[in-house]
């Protein structure tokens, strides 16, 4: 066999059955063996069975494997990786049994050995920054990006842990690309103080009257956690406002509204935006999505009293926000969605500089061109999701802008997902 072996459905003793030489495409819980090619978004890696493309979890690039197909559309199919014929030097022995196929989806990782989930998190920001990006390579190269990890390792860092609740009124977590519930006894990246409540059923909890429970173990100490009926949050136990710490200030924030899930994550993102950024006194500045203020602070104690102004749509982040800035006179919350604020004048450049840190979704054009318009002297773009930063960095460029420098941090150890922070400069005058 070369790249691909028919193997047919999987047997009902789990193992694969004969081979149906008279169909052309594959069907659903087919067995295939296949040897894995380079790593795509989404925790997958790529792989062809005769000239359709076939997207494996559980995989790494090089493995020989049997996968079985879970999803089929048009044009490609998803897979898990069942059976490991020829093994990575870069797989591991995942640490928590739930991260499996078939079982807990939320972390896409655990099977790859922590150096090489930086490389493969890079590899994909690398590919998109150049197909949805408009970057050639050579700039891509240019740039000198790199995936850093932060301090603590990759178990026991995650600080906010929403739990789904099943029929049966047992907390757990989602399969992948699924609603199904699986029940756990313990989540292994759960910061230890979430891992030691009594919320999993192993311990006897039941919710039967909530649709998930949330927890929070913040970094100024609090533990709480809530339980949610038809997206209604109830108090169970801790306080409703926890306290966070960071860039050497403390912020008050709602237990169920935003904060980075790593402990070191704030500090990181921090330093980041002021290194590239390098704030002066006296230069005005817009902290865009800015949340419960932490860019704004951080940018109010280097301009030196110039105005800073903070542009959040969550009314949890507004209150949040006006209370922890509250001590800077010279920032203004300003309740609106940041492109209704730019749209309608609510904010009004000239601005010399401007942080950009959006949900997953992006800023989008809009927004970018709406920034721009401001001409800013330099643009600090803080993404969760590097296919929709990729797709504003063409819109940047588009309209004469370069990204200029570019960091990724492993917020997320264990999953596919990573932070980056890009740097985004005007044309030269």
């Amino acid at each position: 066999m070369s790249a691909a072996e028919r193997l047919g459905p999987a047997s009902p003793a789990g193992r694969p059955g004969p081979a149906s030489p008279e169909r052309s495409g594959l069907e659903e819980a087919e067995r295939v063996e296949l040897t894995v090619d380079a790593v795509a978004p989404g925790g997958h890696c790529v792989a062809r069975v005769g000239g359709q493309v076939v997207f494996v979890r559980h995989a790494l690039p090089g493995e020989r494997v049997v996968a079985e197909v879970t999803e089929l559309h048009r044009g490609f199919a998803r897979a898990d990786a069942v059976q490991i014929l020829d093994a990575s030097p870069d797989r591991v022995t995942a640490p928590c049994p739930y991260a499996r196929p078939g079982r807990c989806g939320g972390c896409d990782l655990q099977h790859v050995a922590p150096a090489a989930q930086l490389d493969w998190k890079l590899a994909v920001v690398r590919e998109q920054l150049t197909r949805l990006g408009g970057l050639t390579a050579e700039q891509v190269e240019a740039l000198g990006v790199r995936v850093e990890a932060l301090p603590g390792g990759p178990l026991g860092w995650r600080s906010r842990v929403r739990y789904a609740v099943d029929a049966a009124g047992r907390a757990g977590l989602l399969k992948h690309r699924s609603h199904e519930v699986v029940p756990i006894d313990r989540c292994l990246i759960a910061h230890p103080a979430i891992q030691d409540l009594p919320v999993l059923a192993p311990t006897g909890a039941r919710w039967p009257d909530a649709d998930a429970v949330e927890t929070v173990a913040s970094t100024g100490g609090d533990v709480a956690v809530a339980a949610y009926a038809h997206g209604v949050p109830a108090a169970v136990s801790g306080p409703e406002r926890v306290r966070e710490t960071a860039a050497g200030r403390s912020f008050t924030v709602p237990a169920s509204g935003f904060w980075q899930v790593h402990p070191a994550a704030a500090d990181a993102l921090t330093g980041a935006v002021l290194d590239l950024l390098d704030p002066r006194p006296g230069e005005t500045s817009w902290d865009l999505y800015g949340g419960a203020g932490l860019f704004a602070a951080a940018l109010a104690e280097r301009v030196d009293g110039a105005r800073v102004t903070l542009v959040e749509s969550a009314p949890d982040g507004v209150a949040a926000a006006r209370e922890n800035l509250s001590g800077l006179p010279a920032v203004e919350v300003v309740a609106a969605r940041v492109e209704a604020a730019l749209s309608r004048r609510r904010i009004t450049g000239p601005v010399d500089l401007v942080v950009l840190d959006p949900p997953r979704s992006g800023a989008g054009a809009p927004v970018v061109r709406g920034v721009v318009a401001a001409r800013p002297r330099a643009v600090a773009y803080v993404a969760c999701d590097s296919a929709s930063f990729a797709r504003d960095v063409r819109t940047f460029a588009e309209a004469g802008w370069r990204l200029a420098a570019l960091r990724g941090f492993d917020l997320f150890p264990m999953t596919q997902h990573v932070e980056l922070v890009g740097l985004f400069l005007p044309p030269q005058r």
